[in-house]
Parts: C-alpha cells; structure tokens; sequence
C-alpha cells in the first residue's frame, strides 16, 4: 500500500442489524477502497465482562480483508468505557465544574483513574498483541479525539499543585508570578492551596488549562508507549485529532461543524507521541461548502510533524445539512489531498439503526444499498487506482505562516475581546481571508514558529507571548521578513499579566506605533465599512496609517498601519474589519515579501493549492466551489489536466462546471 492512496472508512459491524461483513467489503473494494478502521469504539463488545476478552469480530474483518486484499487500523477502545467497569469504580467518571459525570455518553473519563488505566492497559495490551502480528494490520489509532473533558477532580488537581511546587519552588514565587495578592489569593503555604473550582484568576487558570492539556497529551504518549511494545516495525501510530466545533444556530450535539483551534488538547503537544498525524475534518456543504475547513484542517495538521497526514472521519451523507450535491464529495476528496493529505476515511460506512448517532448517516443510508454517495465515491476510487501514484506524497512548500497558541486562546476565553468574538473568530477571519486570496499558508503552533522557514507570518490575536518569541519576530522583521499581526497581540506574557508598557509590547518599534486605549467600535468605520467587535486607537510614530476611523472623536487614530523596519514590514490590523479591506492589507503584505499572486480570476470561489510530486513536477489542485460554470484564464506556462488530459497554456481558457476539480501538472513547453 505504499505506493497508493489511502482510501477507506470506519466499519462498526457490531452495530449492524445483520452480520454482511464480507458483502461490505467486497462493497468497499469495488469503490476503489483500500483500508478499513475498527475497534475504537467498543470496549463493552471486546471485553463484555472482566476479563472476558472476545476479538471474534475483529477476526472476522481481518479475514474478510485479506480476501479482498485490503488494509485495516486498529483503534484502542479506551474513549467509551464498559459499563462494568464504573460499576467497579465509579470515580473512572471525570469529575468536572458541574461534578461526577454519569455513564452513558462516551469522553467522560477521568484519565488520570488507577482504575481506569489500569484496565485500559490491559485491554489495549491484549488487542495489540492479538492483532499486531496479521499482516492486514497497517497501523493503529490510540484512543480518539482525546481531550481532558474539563476534568477538574482531585487527581488532577493535586497532580497539578506538584507541578506548581516544582516550577515555583516557594509560595511567594507562586503568589508573584500570578499577582494572587488580588482579592486576597495569595497563599502562604502549599497546604492552604484552595480549589480551583471557584478560582477567579485567570492566569492561573490558563496555567491549569494548559498542564489540563498537557496531561491529556501524556495520556496519548501512554498508548502508544504500549503500543510500541507490539508493532511491527512497519506499522504506524496515529490519532485523530479534532477541532473547535462550531454551532450553526441551535444548541444541539448534531449541528455545527469543525472550526478552530481544539480548546482541550494542544495538538502540537499530542502529535509528539505520534508517528502519523490524523485528523478529523467535518464542513459546511450544499450552498455552505467552501472547503476553508477542509484547507485549514490540513494546514494545521501538515505542520505538526512537518509531514503529510491522514484524514481518519470526513463526511459522506452525515446530517440533513451535510447531504452533498453531485460532484461534491469528489470535489472534498481531492481537496483534502491539496492539502498534504495521504488519505481519506469516510465517517462510516453504513447509517446506523439505533443510538445516539442514529441521524449522522454514513456513505449508505438505513437501507444499506448503494446510492448516489455511493456511487461517487466509486468515482473518486476509480480515478485514485490510476493517478494514485501520481498524488500521494504532495509537498508543500508554503512562503507564508500563520501562528496559533492554545494559551492566548484560553485567556481569551477568561478576558473576551467581545461576547461575540472569540479568539478562534479571528483565526479564522485571517485564515479564510487568506485562503480566499489563494495565499497558501503553513498553520504553527507558536511555541514551533521558525520565522527562518517563512517570508510573511500572521498572528491572529497572539495575546499571550514568551519574550524570546517576540525577540525572534523582531529579528525577523529586520531581516526582511513581514509580520501581519492583528489587534490582542503581544498583550501579556504566558502567565497572561498585561505588560506595563508600551504596547505592543517589545514590537511597537517595529510596528511604529503603539496604543494605549480600546473602545467599542460604536458607529466607526474604516474606508467606508463598519468597524465590528472591537477597536484599538492606534497613535503611529514612524508607521504610516493605511486607514484611519471615520468617527467624530476616534478620527484621531489609525485603525491600521503599516512600518518598514530595517530590510522587513510589520502591518498591524487594530480592529475587527470586513474581509475585503483585511484582504487589501494582504495584498500589499504579500507585495511587499515577494510572494506573487495569480491575478483576480483566481479567488474564491475558484481556489488553487499547489505543491511538488514525489517525481518532483510541480502540481496544482484547481477547487471550484460554486454551482455556476465559469471560465478562467491559464495562468501557468504549460500544464496538463492530470484527470482527462488536456493540455493549457498561459492565457487559454479553461472552463470549470459545478463543484468541479482539475489537477494540473507543469509540463515542459515543446514550441
């Protein structure tokens, strides 16, 4: 399988009315299907009583897989505990703000439970050993979409007050580092450490967010520790990491999308145990489908081992909102593969008849026959068995970053910019804009940034920052690099105390201004468009303003600026604007670092997402997210359409229809 695409699903034969394990897989591989994911989800199945272990239904996959010559990944069970084992000790529920969870749901498990690990060892030990040796086995996913599920219980506070002793050392560098003197917080011995369940510091509280985080990233490198002791040497290990989910409207479980930057677990901290990143990416689609999450899923995901990754859940049918026009599931295949993806799942194979996800369908409906997801996804299998070798390995090479930190986005959950801005918001807002613009970006976790690798880096709302880390920006900027950052940024250091001086901090001479008051926007606006959310009244000293407000009092003050320093740039956006005038600063910033862009045509809707093939050609992915048909203007010397083989030239028409795809390989002019 080295040398194909990945191409699957996850397949939960235990949840269907009859047993057809071999008919679905003799299903998958006429799609063009290649791998199978299992057994993450049923421990009560596995092991129904203490020490009972039955892997009956693995067993029949597995066969079933090597009849049809195709690959499955073992998933630990360890995110849905049995009901047997609460039984035995109910303190394996995670205790949170609101208290001791109830069984039922899955992701409510204290993982810091003796109980809990224990019998999670002991089960995943017994399924590595089980399966590890069948050469179907590619690789094995521990756990699933792990976080610390707001675990608040005494394990992991006191696991957390030893963390404190030890980084501190004394009370009174404990009590400084967070000015716990307010309000009378400040303790004197280790011993009178309150609660954390009515702190209201909210540094302290980003402290424990984060070492929340970190925990639930040790719990990953503890499963695959032990995962390690059975692997062949050629099997990987892999998680599906998962992200913000964004509600459409209505506060229910099966609404919404994947967003942001996950608040629970810090993914570059997690990737660590990993051998391959995987992820799951849920979107938008019908009317809504622009791929922003497909793209910026991707470029998170590709960054965290600089290698390419694994798609383990994307959608087929899922919600009333999510069932796809024709040429839309193809078009988020191969969007996902212009990415950096080495492969697709789909999440899963079959609708289920009962349980909490019973409306969250699969690639078939209830009735378990093809139909028109089916069919396409046929398609797209069909179309990989020939150009696979062709689109597996796509290297990006991506000139410009984008820095996230889980820290800033926990403080500015304690200190909101606005009730109705999040920081995630404004990672998006500088992310999509740039995905509009088909400005390609790499997504870093700021605690990784290597402004040596980037000629442009944006920071959206980086409130909380490391001085060494400003250091490096700075000299980034002198050296001819360009900094975009946003409002929020560089406001406080990582135990989120605002700086007492000028802001922003340690960069306002490299951004050429600074501030000192914020302000609702009210009825300002900025080159003839509203300002929302939020509004720093930025003075310039030697930067130039690229607009002031149009307000009666805040006309005073620059809403964006724009410095040279030395050899580089440093543009700073002081308010929360419309895309488009966000977009204007882009173009002047991507001008300014040298990076070209392919003229008006190619914006959204049509998107591009280029990189070079393992044969070293270099690839370009046109994306066309619309219903009309439209025609663009070849911007590449010589290419040829990878998918039907047409050859264009610089300047020839090329014509794209609905939710369309073409795949365009540089070739060598022949005059």
């Amino acid at each position: 399988m080295e040398k194909e695409i990945l191409y699957g699903t996850a397949y939960y034969p235990e949840y269907l009315p009859c047993e057809r394990t071999r008919k679905d897989l003799k299903m998958m591989k006429q799609a063009g299907m290649n791998v199978v994911r299992i057994a993450e989800s049923t421990w009560s199945t596995l092991e129904p009583a203490e020490g009972v272990f039955d892997f009956s239904y693995i067993d029949r996959v597995l066969a079933a897989a090597r009849d049809e010559q195709m690959c499955v990944i073992i998933g630990t069970p360890t995110y849905a505990v049995p009901s047997w084992l609460v039984k035995k000790d109910p303190e394996v529920m995670v205790e949170t703000e609101e208290g001791r969870s109830h069984y039922g749901h899955r992701q409510l498990i204290n993982l810091l439970n003796p109980s809990f690990r224990f019998y999670a060892e002991r089960v995943i030990r017994r399924l590595a050993e089980h399966t590890a040796g069948n050469p179907q086995v590619i690789g094995f996913q521990v756990d699933n979409e792990t976080k610390h599920y707001g675990n608040m219980g005494d394990e992991m506070q006191q696991a957390f007050l030893e963390y404190l002793k030890e980084k501190y050392q004394t009370t009174e560098n404990f009590n400084t580092a967070f000015g716990l003197a307010y309000w009378s917080n400040s303790i004197h011995s280790w011993e009178d450490f309150p609660d954390l369940r009515g702190c209201i510091n909210g540094g302290l509280m980003t402290e424990f967010e984060a070492f929340c985080q970190r925990t639930a990233a040790q719990y990953l490198a503890w499963q695959a520790e032990i995962i390690g002791e059975y692997k062949r040497e050629d099997q990987f290990i892999t998680h599906n990491l998962d992200f913000q989910w964004k509600k459409f409207g209505a506060d229910i479980a099966q609404d919404g999308y994947s967003y942001g930057v996950q608040p629970q677990i810090c993914h570059y901290e997690a990737a660590r145990a990993l051998t391959l990143a995987g992820t799951d990416i849920y979107h938008p689609t019908q009317d809504a489908l622009t791929g922003a999450e497909i793209a910026f899923g991707g470029d998170e995901i590709r960054c965290l081992k600089d290698q390419n990754y694994l798609v383990l859940e994307c959608q087929a049918q899922g919600f009333k909102y999510w069932t796809p026009y024709p040429g839309q599931l193809r078009l988020h295949a191969y969007s996902h593969l212009a990415s950096g993806a080495e492969g697709v799942l789909y999440w899963n194979w079959h609708s289920i008849h009962c349980g909490y996800e019973t409306y969250w369908k699969g690639i078939l409906s209830h009735d378990l026959q093809p139909n028109p997801a089916y069919e396409e996804i046929c398609r797209v299998g069909r179309e990989w068995k020939t150009l696979g070798k062709k689109l597996k390995g796509l290297r990006k090479e991506n000139k410009i970053a984008l820095a996230v930190d889980n820290r800033s986005l926990t403080a500015l959950q304690w200190f909101p910019i606005d009730r109705d801005l999040s920081y995630n918001d404004v990672v998006r807002w500088m992310y999509d804009s740039l995905y509009e613009m088909n400005l390609e970006c790499d997504i870093v976790d700021a605690a990784a940034l290597d402004p040596e690798k980037y000629r442009m880096i944006v920071t959206p709302a980086l409130y909380c920052a490391s001085e060494e880390l400003l250091g490096r920006l700075e000299a980034f900027v002198k050296k001819g690099g360009v900094l975009v950052s946003s409002f929020k940024s560089f406001v406080a250091d990582p135990q989120v105390r605002v700086h007492a001086d000028t802001q922003p901090h340690i960069l306002h001479s490299v951004f050429g201004m600074s501030y000192n008051q914020f302000t609702d926007p009210g009825t300002a606006s900025i080159k003839g468009q509203p300002v929302q959310y939020f509004a720093e009244l930025l003075k310039c000293e030697e930067a130039e303003s690229l607009a002031d407000y149009e307000h009666p009092y805040w006309g005073a003050y620059a809403g964006i600026t724009r410095c040279q320093k030395e050899k580089g740039h440093a543009y700073y956006v002081g308010c929360f604007t419309s895309r488009e005038i966000l977009k204007e600063v882009y173009e002047k910033a991507a001008k300014d670092a040298g990076i070209l862009r392919m003229g008006p045509e190619l914006e959204f809707p049509v998107i591009v997402r280029s990189g070079v093939t393992q044969e070293g050609k270099k690839l370009h992915y046109l994306l066309h997210y619309s219903q009309e048909k439209r025609e663009i203007s070849c911007p590449f010397a010589c290419v040829r359409d990878l998918l039907d083989g047409k050859v264009y030239e610089k300047g020839s028409r090329i014509s794209l229809s609905d939710w369309d795809v073409k795949i365009l390989e540089e070739e060598e002019r022949h005059d």
